[in-house]
């Protein structure tokens, strides 16, 4: 599938269970959500590879998993997203050659410089502002440092702003330079997931170079 982030669901506690999940992100890729993030930090593997498989088979969508590039691998999902605390993207990427993807999270300078090491194919940028979904998160970087990280990105590399990303603010980082957004709360604890995501691929489309 073609890489497209601009409008990434991350799926998981505290607003989707084992029972929802699938209902839940068919209605978010309705709304116009481009791809699904599995996280699942304190699920057992074999659940986690049993909703991501579920998932693939109901979503026309890419399916990535947090954190678990064995699980991403045995579900051939289309990618999996590595945080600061998890295997190295370089050591994943010797085996996960392409067409799998590799996502990271960087949030510093030093986590910048180990994404400039690695063979990945975007960089998901924050904590932007306040989130309570992750509780590793850390300190909210804000626009300014969301630009500063962004800068250090290779020429062309696609960037998503995640944490606390709403609909009142998602604008403001995509003007900033994000090519995506990442969002669960403001996603999945809506009323109407469906209505939700769409009013995020909304502020993207309107938001995108013409």
């Amino acid at each position: 599938m073609t890489l497209d982030v601009r409008l990434l669901a991350i799926a998981g506690p505290p607003f989707l269970t084992a029972d929802s999940t699938v209902d839940s992100c068919h209605a978010a890729q309705a709304g116009g959500v481009t791809a699904v993030q599995v996280r699942l930090k304190d699920t057992p593997a074999n659940e986690v590879l049993r909703t991501t498989q579920e998932l693939i088979a109901a979503l026309s969508i890419p399916v990535y998993v947090n954190d678990r590039a064995d699980v991403a691998l045995a579900a051939r999902a289309a990618g999996v997203h590595l945080g600061a605390t998890d295997i190295s993207p370089v050591l994943v990427r010797q085996f996960a050659a392409r067409p799998m993807r590799i996502g990271v999270s960087v949030g510093t300078p030093e986590e910048a410089g180990e994404a400039l090491r690695a063979d990945v194919d975007y960089w998901s940028i924050g904590s932007v502002y306040r989130t309570d979904t992750k509780s590793d998160a850390g300190y909210p970087i804000g626009i300014a440092g969301f630009k500063a990280l962004a800068r250090m990105a290779p020429h062309g590399m696609p960037i998503i702003a995640i944490g606390g990303i709403s609909q009142s603010n998602a604008g403001y980082v995509l003007r900033a330079g994000a090519q995506g957004i990442a969002a669960m709360s403001a996603i999945f604890g809506a009323s109407d997931v469906e209505k939700a995501a769409r009013e995020f691929r909304d502020i993207v489309e309107s938001e995108s170079p013409s």
